[in-house]
């Protein structure tokens, strides 16, 4: 077994593993090492793009297509198939911390490398044949890494076709944007119900619209992008965002702080003034922001 350290530190530390791609197993990134493809990116990181060349030769496509050297190739001694590996300077988050605009310009990025190559569109950026195992012809060709604006002067940047959605990166956005839009109206009907409710019926959705996803992404960036919708709509609905404003207010009068507008009155009537206009909640709040 080839151990090449700088290339060993950066792998997931309990990385899915396998010897014959027939069914993955997770193992410490000690023992992981020792077979044959392994899990190269740790979840919702990408810090390596992998592009799967199945043709001969395919560990020099990236030369005979003038791209910039990659951070290393496996190649198949066999039939010459290989995975070129590139390495980001900044890595891309695709949980709900990350940037949406990054994951989006990082999946073109991908696109165009894979088109570029004519690398396999379906393969889905989660396993690579393992550059520390001896059955692979491993060349480290650079150890430098490199931004994605380095990266993107040399692929025809473009919108994702309908197929690239469904692979690679492509499935992260086109996931994001499907449940997005569907949450837009589905939190009408959790007005009333809580945050948990909420995020479990996107939960949900975003685990079916995954399945339709020829390879489907893990699950751990399903959940990450499913909470990613969720907090959004939840922050952003006018509804709870009153009702929050309410709960504040509630706290605040009971707690004996002073308020900079009108103080609030004790009689359970006074909370209720929208009552009085006969108009709602959220309506009162509306108005009553404008008016500041």
């Amino acid at each position: 077994m080839l151990i090449l350290p700088e290339i060993y530190e950066n792998l997931p530390l309990k990385p899915y593993c396998t010897d014959d791609l027939g069914g993955l197993v997770i193992r410490p990134r000690k023992t992981a090492v020792k077979m044959r493809y392994i899990q190269h990116n740790p979840p919702c990181m990408t810090h390596l793009i992998c592009l799967d060349i199945d043709h001969e030769h395919g560990a020099m496509r990236w030369a005979e297509e003038y791209l910039p050297p990659p951070r290393w190739t496996s190649q198949n001694p066999e039939n010459g198939h290989a995975h070129i590996v590139y390495e980001l300077k900044t890595p891309v988050c695709t949980s709900e911390h990350g940037s949406r605009k990054a994951l989006d310009y990082l999946a073109k990025i991908q696109a165009g490398l894979v088109r570029a190559t004519r690398a396999d569109v379906g393969y889905s950026n989660f396993i690579t044949k393992n550059p520390m195992h001896e059955h692979w012809r491993t060349e480290v060709w650079t150890e430098e890494a490199y931004e994605l604006n380095y990266l993107a002067e040399f692929v025809d940047l473009r919108p994702l076709t309908a197929t690239e959605k469904e692979y690679g990166l492509g499935r992260n956005c086109s996931l994001f944007d499907t449940v997005r839009h569907w949450a837009y109206s589905a939190i009408r009907e959790h007005r009333g119900k809580t945050w948990e409710q909420w995020y479990n019926s996107v939960l949900k959705h975003a685990q079916s619209v995954n399945m339709m996803f020829p390879e489907p992404l893990p699950y751990s960036e399903t959940k990450a992008t499913a909470k990613s919708v969720a907090k959004y709509c939840w922050k952003r609905d006018a509804y709870h965002y009153n009702e929050f404003i309410y709960r504040q207010a509630l706290k605040g009068s009971k707690g004996g702080k002073v308020s900079k507008r009108k103080p609030v009155a004790t009689s359970e009537q006074s909370f209720k003034p929208w009552e009085k206009l006969g108009i709602s909640r959220a309506t009162y709040y509306r108005r009553k922001a404008k008016k500041q």
